[in-house]
């Protein structure tokens, strides 16, 4: 049986429990019988990624552009605040501690920076291509770096405590933190935000059939509108799904080779 799953953008208990609800009704809106599946942190989404059961999945956009065969592209999330407008896009936005000094990307530079892993768009590869502008030269622009931040909530955590300096945040996941947990999202302070990317998508790897899938695809176009889904949606910051061509994610193998160029760029 395929497997539901939204861990990738369930930033607090309530917006879990949202994205459950709106999973299980297109679900039953398509007739699909599948599992609403917990992996919760700290189980690495890695291990989710790879399942080859996944029926309805949010994953990352960038294992999703480097897998091969890629898995099938059902849809992706349109955020609803105006920063997105009306697009599947998304952002890094670009962080410090609420009450650093520090006023601009620029003057943490000689600092400790922080990042989640290697494998993720928002958490990595977006940093590392924005601050391709900064380097006039050989020299790192970071005294130190301290990766392994398992998801935005850890890189808040740690420049909260003061382990990092800077770190970035999935726009996203940072918009459902400030509408569902403020207090712990003011912490930081955005001092930077990247240029757009499109938005990790929804995929299955699991043999889901092409009428399967289109009538995935409907049910969540639907949930858009659907009134007895407001407060779902409200929660989770969400104007609706579109279904975007694989090709779109193609600008993200581009964003991670570029990202490459300079291996020392800490």
């Amino acid at each position: 049986m395929p497997i539901a799953n939204a861990r990738m953008y369930s930033a607090t208990p309530a917006v879990k429990q949202a994205w459950k609800e709106l999973f299980a009704w297109a679900l039953r809106h398509a007739a699909l019988d599948w599992e609403l599946f917990d992996h919760d942190a700290p189980a690495p989404l890695a291990a989710l990624w790879s399942r080859p059961d996944l029926g309805l999945a949010l994953m990352c956009g960038l294992p999703y552009s480097q897998r091969d065969p890629r898995p099938q592209l059902v849809a992706a999330p349109i955020p609803s605040p105006s920063r997105y407008e009306g697009r599947p896009l998304y952002f890094t936005d670009i962080v410090v501690r609420a009450g650093s000094a520090h006023r601009t990307l620029e003057d943490t530079f000689g600092g400790t920076v922080g990042y989640t892993l290697g494998d993720s768009m928002s958490g990595y590869v977006a940093l590392r291509r924005h601050l391709l502008q900064f380097r006039a030269s050989q020299k790192p622009l970071y005294r130190k770096a301290i990766g392994g931040l398992l998801n935005p909530r850890q890189v808040i955590e740690a420049l909260a405590a003061g382990k990092v300096d800077v770190g970035p945040l999935d726009s996203y996941y940072h918009d459902l933190l400030r509408r569902n947990d403020a207090a712990f999202a003011a912490q930081v302070r955005v001092v930077a935000t990247t240029s757009a990317a499109p938005i990790p998508p929804l995929v299955a790897t699991a043999p889901v059939s092409p009428a399967e899938i289109e009538r995935l695809r409907a049910a969540l176009r639907q949930s858009g509108a659907a009134p007895e889904l407001r407060q779902q949606r409200e929660t989770l910051l969400l104007r609706g799904f579109a279904v975007p061509a694989a090709a779109d994610y193609d600008e993200l193998d581009r964003a991670l080779a570029a990202a490459r160029q300079h291996p020392n760029l800490w």
